[in-house]
């Protein structure tokens, strides 16, 4: 039998076709050549290599091998500059390729491809791009397979390099045949693997398989050589997916270990009948602990059961549908920039499908916004059966205007915060736990730090002081807010639309203290040097429980030029932006080159850690403006905290802004010093909230007596109203 016998489609999807029985089976039964480049080399490329490959073998075919080391900038500088030679770091990287956690079938493919090595059946080269004296990664990806008649077919295209024969990864292959009108592109792509080959292709460097890597694939070898083996798997793995298919809902991955405290705040969830607050502080799988809980209700349901899942804002969203989507579930994504244009019409259509019984299960993941629109309030409030609602910094939706968004036909409810406890509003706290039930877990950040779970951190407080205009500005708008602030019968301070207004011009000034800069540039000189550095400009909101992402005011802006400039241009860091200004990929290509620590030092940030966005790469932090919520500075300070390869410790300057110099203050009139307490009392408070878990907390306590005698609160008066 020959190729042309086999009845060859022009491309393959993994999502539609079975790619080892449709393709590569027929095809390699036929062969006696298949020369393939793979890509970057990998174990897992190696034995994606071995799929259908047992009829080559029948036939006595040849196979020969291309690929390529997964160099990073690093090395390639190595080897441009001289400090490493080519060939050590090549084998360097090829022997770390090899994954040291194989499963079964994994194993038993490498035992064979060393057996077809040492046999002369497979034949390795490396390849890299060379132009002038430097190197870079060649990542070609191609076959050409060749029967005993001389036919020929050629195919490209993503292909999978997991090592899993049957896996969920995509691959997509375009094929071409020597015997119809296409064999002036087969014999293109026969000649260009040859001059790769032949170290014969324009600026590409082709080498032979390094020894110590040959004897590291040598040491998978046994004697028993199995050829069966893609039969094996695929009755192995479709058993466990068509098991898993079965079921239609949340269900929690056999990859996926939930630690102690996560089983055990399911089992309170569990016995609250599935209503409670999970409050985790970042880092600590807040999101896996809800879809497990949703999983262990689903399960007892006996899968009769939908998913709805909020949380603030587009970018969380994104983030949820990569884990629910682990947990067996295929989410309806609503938000306006949603990549699923008809998710309104899949919406309506599920909701229709539940409630009649023809479906058991569907989920929905939104914004706080989409949630609280008419059309999908109006669909869910529709469903009669089992509904599960999740919310995620569930302390947003203790507003008023979020909390009459709250589901009353939702039967089970689940809360998720690193802050559940409003600040300054226990109405709204209170209303968030009549509607979600009392807490299941509470996980500190400090239990997170001893347990390993976040980074120990060192916290630097510096002081910074008003000048004369603005301690006088701050002043004058102080005597204003007083006079517009009111109490209502519960004693809860509202605020007028001037009182609010004259807040956020108060707190702006003390964001944008000019000291800043000055103590800025003098503590993160020492880090000319070295990398990973977050300046953090931050917002001024001010009790504002709907705290949203959205632009940057002029203050703000002003505040983060002059520091880039000063970074940038004086100090000669490499520095980059990272704010709400920037789109979603320009975001994710900062973080990926922040990461790298080579080409980017520091990001100088507005807004953007207060919820969701994580960069836990940062190890150094100078946070220029915080607020007095809990809820930021402590979402703020968790995601400095977050754990990352090589991070042993975080370091944390808080500048902490106070009206006046301490040796000023002994000049004025002791109703004077009165009149300037509420300030450093605010500070205070977060400084003893960030100190006391700190790892040198005892600078922090130096500096708090320091203010407490200048300021005269030995005592620790109470001021009036901490607005004022």
């Amino acid at each position: 039998m020959s190729l042309v016998n086999i009845e060859i489609k022009n491309e393959y999807r993994s999502f539609e076709n079975d790619m080892v029985k449709e393709f590569y089976i027929p095809v390699l039964e036929t062969a006696i050549r298949y020369d393939r480049a793979v890509g970057f080399f990998s174990s897992t490329a190696l034995i994606e290599i071995t799929k259908g490959i047992a009829g080559l073998i029948r036939n006595k075919g040849k196979v020969r091998i291309i690929a390529s080391p997964r160099l990073s900038e690093e090395d390639i500088d190595a080897i441009y500059f001289g400090y490493k030679s080519r060939d050590k770091i090549i084998e360097e990287k090829l022997l770390n390729s090899f994954d040291s956690d194989l499963d079964f079938f994994s194993k038993k493919r490498l035992n064979l491809l060393a057996n077809l090595i040492a046999n002369g059946i497979i034949d390795i080269k490396i390849a890299l791009i060379k132009d002038n004296n430097s190197i870079g990664i060649f990542h070609e990806k191609m076959g050409i397979v060749e029967d005993e008649k001389g036919n020929k077919i050629a195919f490209t295209g993503s292909l999978n390099e997991t090592g899993a024969a049957f896996s969920h990864n995509y691959e997509s292959i375009d094929v071409f045949r020597s015997w119809t009108f296409e064999e002036d592109r087969v014999a293109a792509k026969e000649l260009a693997f040859e001059n790769i080959w032949t170290n014969q292709a324009k600026n590409v460097l082709t080498i032979d398989f390094p020894k110590l890597v040959k004897e590291k694939l040598e040491s998978y070898k046994t004697d028993e050589i199995e050829l069966v083996l893609d039969e094996q798997e695929e009755y192995v793995i479709k058993s466990a997916i068509a098991e898993r298919e079965r079921i239609d809902g949340p269900v929690t991955p056999e990859n996926v270990h939930l630690r102690e405290y996560q089983i055990e705040a399911i089992e309170k969830w569990k016995t609250h009948g599935y209503n409670g607050v999970f409050d985790m502080a970042t880092g600590t799988g807040k999101t896996i602990t809800g879809l497990g809980a949703a999983a262990e209700l689903a399960k007892n349901l006996n899968y009769n059961l939908a998913v709805v899942i909020v949380c603030p804002y587009q970018h969380l969203v994104d983030q949820w549908v990569e884990d629910i989507e682990l947990f067996n579930m295929k989410p309806i994504v609503a938000h306006s920039a949603s990549k699923q244009k008809s998710w309104k019409k899949r919406l309506e259509q599920q909701t229709e499908l539940y409630n009649i019984e023809v479906n058991n299960h569907f989920c929905l993941v939104t914004t706080n916004a989409t949630f609280s629109s008419d059309f999908v309030q109006n669909q869910l409030k529709s469903i009669k059966r089992n509904l599960l609602l999740i919310v995620d910094e569930a302390h947003n939706f203790g507003a008023e205007h979020l909390q009459t968004k709250l589901l009353h036909n939702a039967q089970f409810r689940l809360a998720l915060s690193a802050t559940i406890n409003r600040h300054n509003d226990e109405v709204g706290t209170q209303s968030l736990f009549n509607y979600f039930g009392e807490k299941c877990i509470e996980y500190t950040l400090e239990m997170a730090i001893n347990n390993n779970m976040l980074t120990p951190y060192y916290y630097y407080p510096v002081p910074v002081f008003l000048t004369p205009d603005e301690l006088l500005e701050y002043q004058e708008l102080t005597t204003q807010i007083a006079k517009a602030v009111r109490k209502d019968k519960f004693g809860k301070v509202t605020f007028s639309e001037s009182a609010k207004f004259l807040l956020l011009k108060r707190a702006k000034i003390v964001a944008g203290a000019q000291e800043k800069i000055t103590k800025l540039e003098n503590e993160i000189k020492k880090y000319q040097n070295d990398s990973h550095i977050l300046v953090y400009c931050g917002a001024t909101t001010i009790n504002d429980p709907e705290y949203y992402e959205g632009s940057a005011d002029e203050e703000e802006k002003r505040q983060i030029d002059v520091v880039t400039s000063l970074l940038g241009n004086k100090l000669g860091f490499k520095v980059s932006k990272f704010t709400s200004e920037e789109s979603a990929e320009e975001r994710e290509e900062l973080k990926k080159t922040f990461s790298k620590g080579d080409h980017l030092q520091s990001l100088i940030a507005i807004r953007c850690l207060d919820e969701g966005v994580n960069i836990p790469s940062i190890k150094t932090a100078f946070i220029l403006a915080s607020s007095t919520n809990p809820k930021e500075y402590v979402q703020r300070r968790g995601r400095v905290l977050r754990k990352f390869d090589g991070k042993k410790h975080a370091i944390i300057y808080d500048f902490i802004t106070l009206p006046m110099p301490f040796e000023l203050m002994g000049e004025l009139m002791p109703e004077e010093v009165q009149s300037m307490q509420s300030l450093p009392l605010r500070e205070i408070a977060r400084m003893k909230d960030f100190a006391s878990i700190a790892e040198n907390s005892s600078v922090a306590d130096t500096l708090i007596n320091e203010i407490k005698e200048f300021y005269h609160l030995n005592k620790e008066e109470e001021v009036n109203n901490e607005f004022l």
